[in-house]
């Protein structure tokens, strides 16, 4: 089976040389457009490009704002202070996840509460949700949610869409309502995907996207806050230093950050969207051509949720067991083919072990037994 996988990759992208996981697709307009910006002379914080990314983006997405940062984690960063997390603070959210989610909650000098995800979306789940709320949480006479032992804020619920996959958002939404919680997206990985026709990210108060290199588009770093009209005005100030306008003077009316994206990116974000329908088409095809591979397998192929469109950011599949997924890195690794496995749970992380948890048996099951695959834009797929 190993031996047919790793030809069938090599079918998909027509190469006999080593196939990355994920690599930039750079085939419309972005040198004309990065050029374009060079001979602007704007190629830091302030230019058209800028302001052209997020009008796009948030037209792309549905959101009434689109804020764009340097990157993913900025972006998530201040997400969470607009949903008013404080230091000391508890923000619930799932331990299948990169670090960079656990991270942002630790900048705003808040804990992560570990809570388990739901095998059929590796998201976040609204079963064990509820589970930890019910056993550790009240709701005290202000409507604030507090744990019961030593009386923390619980602020948020921060579940991240996984590998492109839209978590249970229905489920999560009406958990968080009942609790008072302020349910953040973390769509890093979902740009172009829906939730019952609705882009990720947009469901909750706030949500996020990153445009790293190794995302669906790049802007070799950045990130993007889509949120409402009053909130979206807030993260553009205080991302941008919190300066007030003025012709020359400078005034700073709060502590605020330069997490602003350069122009010089924003230029090759619009050229990369302006190609987002294509690549998504173009992923889709070779997933369903994955899931046609392993079909009948030992394998399990991870496909999209039910009333979802998924953007299929990285193809994944489940493992029989942690020995299987182990021989599985090995071969293709050591054949050029580059796969990798789910990241380590963040609990059992040293930076995050202390924290507070759940139950995480599916989270655990998970991390012992998923892979994932070559997933950049197949050669073999003519919709580029």
């Amino acid at each position: 089976m190993l031996d047919s996988l790793i030809r069938f990759v090599r079918d998909q992208y027509r190469t006999d040389e080593f196939i990355p996981l994920h690599a930039p697709v750079f085939a419309g307009q972005e040198r004309n457009y990065v050029s374009d910006t060079i001979d602007s002379t704007f190629v830091s914080s302030v230019g058209a490009y800028v302001d052209r990314f997020e009008r796009d983006m948030g037209a792309y997405t549905g959101s009434p704002r689109a804020v764009a940062t340097v990157n993913g984690t900025a972006a998530l960063h201040i997400a969470l202070q607009l949903v008013g997390v404080k230091s000391g603070d508890l923000v619930i959210t799932q331990p299948l996840t990169f670090v960079a989610t656990c991270n942002a909650i630790a900048y705003c000098g808040a804990e992560p509460v570990f809570v388990d995800v739901d095998r059929h979306t590796l998201g976040l789940s609204p079963a064990a949700l509820e589970v930890w709320l019910d056993d550790n949480a009240w709701i005290d006479d202000e409507g604030v949610c507090r744990t019961r032992d030593t009386n923390q804020v619980v602020r948020a619920c921060l579940p991240m869409h996984t590998f492109g996959h839209p978590a249970d958002l229905d489920g999560l939404l009406e958990v968080c309502s009942r609790w008072k919680l302020a349910l953040v997206e973390d769509a890093a990985e979902s740009l172009g995907s829906f939730y019952k026709g609705r882009h990720t990210g947009t469901l909750g108060v706030v949500g996020t996207l990153s445009f790293n290199g190794n995302k669906i588009i790049t802007t070799g770093g950045g990130g993007m806050i889509l949120a409402g009209e009053t909130l979206g005005i807030r993260a553009k100030h205080i991302t941008t230093t919190a300066k007030q306008p003025h012709p020359y003077e400078y005034v700073h009316d709060e502590i605020g950050y330069n997490y602003r994206l350069p122009n010089l990116n924003a230029a090759l974000g619009c050229a990369q969207l302006e190609q987002l329908e294509a690549f998504i088409a173009n992923k889709r095809t070779l997933a369903a051509r994955y899931a046609d591979h392993f079909s009948g397998s030992d394998f399990q192929f991870v496909t999209e949720p039910a009333d979802c469109r998924s953007n299929y950011w990285l193809n994944a599949v489940i493992c029989d067991s942690r020995e299987q997924r182990d021989t599985l890195l090995k071969a293709t690794n050591e054949k050029g083919v580059m796969t990798r496995p789910i990241w380590a749970l963040m609990n059992h992380l040293p930076i995050y072990a202390h924290c507070r948890k759940g139950d995480l048996t599916q989270a655990e099951w998970l991390e012992a037994r998923v892979v994932n695959l070559p997933s950049s834009v197949s050669t073999s797929v003519t919709t580029i």
